[in-house]
């Protein structure tokens, strides 16, 4: 047996183990009615006590998701299995929040102890926010950055406690009418993060966030907005897993960030969803003058995932940067890619996106470059890559580019799709290397542009999951 093959022969033994274990969800579940409903909406605002603004915001978002059709530009297929009637929209495991690992009930503290989530936050975090199902309930941030003003919060309590600051931003660049799923989130939204950095702070290490799932039909929809103000900077991490079911879950999440003037924002994301979730997000950020803002974005899990990060770069200066990997196996769609819309002179953006197929799998890069009227001197650069690691698996790019302003704007677009090199195994297999070693090599090239992006132990932690999903695509 190859190295690989005993590594990825350790990863399966204790795969259950570290993320497709579930605990007992009957309790909490007895009090949750499924389905989407106006008393079910009702219902998850009264529970918390929410302003009758919100009630009413929520009761329109979901009007306007009952009048929208699905998307009807990919395929209709995707929403066939979809059952809204079958979904619990909302369930809460426990009822408070904590502060301290040690407060938090044995059971769920046992799923994030599992997970890792407590040993990182004292390793390398600057705060963690730990949602179960539908609320959060772990929630810590370092003193020194509360004394320097950082908010860092799950979200119902930021409506709470900085409710106009909240509405300042919430909701602002994605509108429930934005599509269909940012309707359902606005309706059933739960959970989250809500980050605050002060003028001319630098939050230097990681915020991050954990998004568990744990019962079988369950729907959740987080909702974060994150908020560097001038000259500020913060990198938030967010991970997602949830166990495996036969009936279907559901991930609807709405992200909101918004870069002021010379802000820098950064925002990773490695979702390990099991393949019976439906992953439909919608991400979007505004940068002002001389900010940037960064989408890391990895998705590996989930039975179908449609997730375009995007960046509205609204005045001069302004810098945008998504780079995303999509790992596409057997039953599963990737669906990903992002969008840069230059609003103003002056300013510049890059899209580098990598896919890999295998088994069956289908991944597809699906995004836009727009210029707006006026937006004069600009540049993007679009780089979409995809490897296919058998023949029957597939490959797809959909590029969209809308120019309005003729006047020194330089967008480039390169795109390859390929099949792994029998060559460069070859050659490799002459060295004495192992064809799965030398398969996984290979592979660990081809995403390396995206890993070295990493703070180490995620990088550690996508190579693994890399090597489960390639356990047996050789031979």
């Amino acid at each position: 047996m190859s190295q690989t093959d005993n590594q990825v022969a350790d990863i399966n033994k204790n795969f259950d183990e570290l993320y497709g274990w579930k605990t007992d969800s009957s309790k909490y579940l007895l009090d949750t009615n499924k389905g989407l409903s106006e008393d079910v909406i009702r219902a998850i605002s009264t529970k918390k006590d929410e302003p009758k603004w919100m009630l009413d915001f929520r009761l329109g978002a979901l009007a306007k998701f009952n009048a929208m059709p699905d998307p009807t530009w990919i395929d209709s297929s995707i929403f066939e299995g979809i059952n809204y009637a079958d979904l619990y929209l909302y369930a809460s495991a426990s009822d408070k929040q904590y502060n301290n690992w040690d407060d938090v009930p044995e059971d769920i503290k046992d799923t994030f102890d599992r997970l890792g989530i407590p040993e990182a936050e004292r390793k390398f975090l600057a705060g963690v926010s730990a949602q179960f199902e539908s609320e959060v309930v772990y929630h810590s941030i370092q003193e020194d950055l509360e004394k320097k003003g950082v908010i860092f919060l799950d979200i119902d309590s930021a409506l709470k406690k900085h409710e106009d600051l909240f509405r300042k931003y919430f909701a602002t660049i994605v509108p429930p009418d934005d599509n269909k799923f940012a309707a359902l989130n606005s309706a059933a939204w739960s959970g989250g993060s809500f980050i605050y950095v002060p003028e001319g702070v630098k939050v230097d290490i990681p915020l991050q966030a954990y998004f568990r799932i744990n019962a079988e039909a369950m729907g959740q929809f987080e909702r974060t907005m994150i908020i560097a103000d001038k000259g500020a900077s913060v990198h938030y991490i967010e991970g997602c897993t949830a166990p495996t079911y036969t009936k279907d879950s559901f991930h609807t999440g709405v992200i909101e960030l918004f870069a002021m003037e010379d802000a820098y924002l950064r925002y990773t994301t490695i979702q390990n969803w099991s393949t019976n979730v439906y992953n439909l997000v919608t991400q979007r950020a505004s940068a002002k003058k001389n900010a940037t803002v960064e989408w890391m974005d990895g998705n590996i899990g989930s039975k179908t995932t449609m997730k375009y990060p995007s960046v509205l770069l609204e005045e001069p200066g302004a810098s945008g940067r998504i780079m995303s990997i999509g790992y596409a196996s057997k039953g599963q769609r990737q669906d990903a890619g992002g969008k840069m819309i230059h609003m103003a002179p002056h300013t510049t953006s890059s899209i580098t996106s990598k896919s890999i197929s295998q088994d069956g799998g289908r991944a597809s890069y699906r995004g836009k470059i727009e210029v707006k009227k006026g937006a004069s001197h600009i540049k993007s650069d679009v780089e979409c890559d995809a490897l296919l690691l058998d023949d029957y698996s597939e490959s797809d790019t959909y590029p969209t580019i809308e120019v309005r302003e003729r006047k020194d704007v330089n967008i480039a677009h390169e795109a390859t799709v390929g099949k792994v090199s029998d060559e460069a195994i070859f050659y490799l297999m002459s060295r004495g290397i192992p064809e799965n070693d030398a398969m996984m090599m290979v592979v660990n090239g081809f995403l390396e542009e995206f890993t070295k992006e990493l703070p180490m132990e995620y990088a550690v932690e996508l190579n693994r999951l890399i090597q489960l999903e390639m356990e047996g695509s050789i031979g």
